[in-house]
């Protein structure tokens, strides 16, 4: 299992590196030129030339590459061009509305879709069964910004039960919340299903009813636990897809996270703030990514000797 983990690191940190590159490369790759957005149209030549030293872009593109790393893996992306600010003192109070609105979701995502996906699967071709799996078509088939328009016409602005925007209390977090997990719940729901039925097929469940193995026993310990891999990792991969939801779903309701942080900059060709928000989610998706594969060796020992030939 060591030698495994190793691996998914080692690839993990040359993912990391890989894309530290291409986010260094938007800084010439976006339109205009970030000198004279600091400095405007009407400043004379030498002063630009003065900006220029100053943040070190007079300096070959490695070496404007290896200076940025190095400041970059201590917390410094450098000052925002629009506000004049540090850009981690920026994103210091946004960053932790954005992962709780996440993990929020996530959590509601699976403690909803998951028992319902067992319920489905237990209920198979039944009433409940066919009620459950439209309902989850018509989940997916829901992009999360028109359900948080639906929600906001009728939640807050008829029946006036939550608030519209902010995200000072619990209440803030509501409809938020529900708009990005409800598509999440049909997708784990389905999948739930699928994959309790292919494990009820296999011959050790059958062992295990033969043995006089109580029912809750069985579903808990073996039906559950061998489906539950696919689930996992099926739900951590959509973590970066959460993420990219979430940014459209701040600015709809106006909270101040991450995700509208990254829209204003790009509006605003904010080059250090775009690029620290988007280095952060890409070393967040690797992380998701590196937990889903180590959560599913240690589901399913099959995963990691098939990759590191015997290692356990």
């Amino acid at each position: 299992m060591t030698r495994f983990i190793l691996s998914k690191l080692a690839q993990g940190f040359l993912v990391i590196f890989v894309g530290s590159i291409a986010v260094f490369s938007l800084l010439y790759m976006m339109p205009g030129d970030p000198i004279e957005l600091i400095t405007g149209e009407r400043v004379p030549e030498s002063r630009i030339q003065e900006f220029r030293e100053r943040l070190g872009l007079d300096k070959p593109l490695h070496i404007q590459y290896i200076n940025w790393l190095r400041k970059a893996v201590n917390g410094d992306f450098g000052i925002s061009i629009r506000t004049k600010r540090p850009v981690m003192d920026i994103l210091r109070n946004r960053i932790p509305l954005s992962v709780r609105l996440n993990v929020t979701a996530l959590l509601v995502q699976l403690s909803i879709g998951v028992p319902l996906g067992l319920i489905a699967a237990y209920k198979k071709d039944g009433f409940v069964d066919r009620m459950l799996m439209s309902l989850a078509s018509l989940l997916q088939s829901m992009p999360s910004y028109w359900l948080a328009m639906l929600m906001i016409m009728l939640f807050a602005a008829t029946l006036r039960w939550l608030p519209l925007n902010g995200s000072g209390t619990w209440q803030h977090m509501v409809l938020p919340v529900a708009s990005i997990s409800l598509g999440g719940i049909g997708g784990t729901l389905r999948m739930t299903k699928t994959e309790v039925l292919e494990v009820f097929r296999e011959r050790f469940v059958t062992t295990a009813y033969a043995k006089g193995l109580r029912n809750k026993v069985v579903v808990v310990k073996h039906v559950l636990r061998n489906s539950m891999i696919l689930v996992v990792i099926s739900i951590l991969m959509s973590i970066p897809w959460l993420i990219s939801g979430s940014i459209i779903i701040e600015n709809i309701f106006q909270m101040p996270g991450m995700g509208s942080i990254l829209t204003q900059s790009i509006s605003t060709q904010d080059f250090p703030v775009v690029q620290a928000c988007i280095l952060i989610i890409s070393i967040l998706t690797v992380v998701c990514n590196i937990l889903s594969d180590i959560i599913a060796a240690a589901l399913d020992p099959r995963i990691r000797i098939g990759i590191t030939g015997g290692d356990r």
